[in-house]
């Protein structure tokens, strides 16, 4: 009988082996016009989402500066593939506030200051949030973001739609920017420390 115990051993991974693949050629055979059931496309990372309906924009690499304390940021590649602009005008998270900046030329250098009126991002295009450029500033971390950390975002546009977005931190030692005078401080209305998760 060892014979028996092998070859049902063997047939089994078989078997799942060849209904994964019956799967995979079916689903193959849907209609292309069935756009429920279509991946993304590769502009729109698996870290976004939406509570109801499709995203906002997509994200391509989104990520944070691991920092231990004080003030850090979050970057990636916002994607616009509606033919009308979109403008984010916030972003929230649990570990800080969040503020939306950008680089400005300030007395013959460049320094960081909030981005009044928010970060447009044209119809059918992509803006970069990055070092040494626009990018979400989370203020006065409630706890240390270390390399691999996920930290979920939510972000608010123009329009009054939400969508959130999972971004990991990495290290990262570039774009020593120098701050605006008072920059560091809560903007009107905003406490220094963060809401409370819900």
């Amino acid at each position: 009988m060892p014979s028996t115990a092998a070859s049902s051993r063997f047939s089994r991974p078989s078997l799942l082996f060849t209904g994964a693949l019956l799967v995979v050629f079916a689903g193959g055979c849907g209609s292309a016009d069935d756009v429920s059931t279509a991946a993304p496309g590769p502009s729109v990372t698996a870290s976004v989402s939406v509570g109801a309906g499709a995203a906002v924009v997509g994200v391509r690499d989104p990520w944070v500066k691991a920092a231990d304390e004080g003030m850090t940021a979050a970057f990636g590649t916002l994607v616009n593939e509606s033919d009308t602009d979109v403008t984010l005008t916030g972003a929230t998270t649990e570990v800080s506030p969040v503020e939306l900046h950008e680089m400005a030329m300030q007395d013959g250098k460049m320094v960081m200051q909030a981005k009044e009126g928010g970060v447009v991002i044209k119809a059918r295009s992509e803006h970069a949030l990055e070092p040494g450029g626009d990018h979400l500033m989370l203020m006065n971390l409630a706890k240390p973001v270390q390399a691999g950390d996920e930290l979920t975002f939510t972000l608010t546009f123009a329009d009054g739609r939400t969508q959130t977005l999972t971004a990991v931190a990495k290290p990262f030692t570039g774009a020593q920017e120098s701050y605006a005078p008072g920059h560091g401080d809560p903007m009107p209305g905003m406490s220094a420390s963060p809401s409370p998760a819900r």
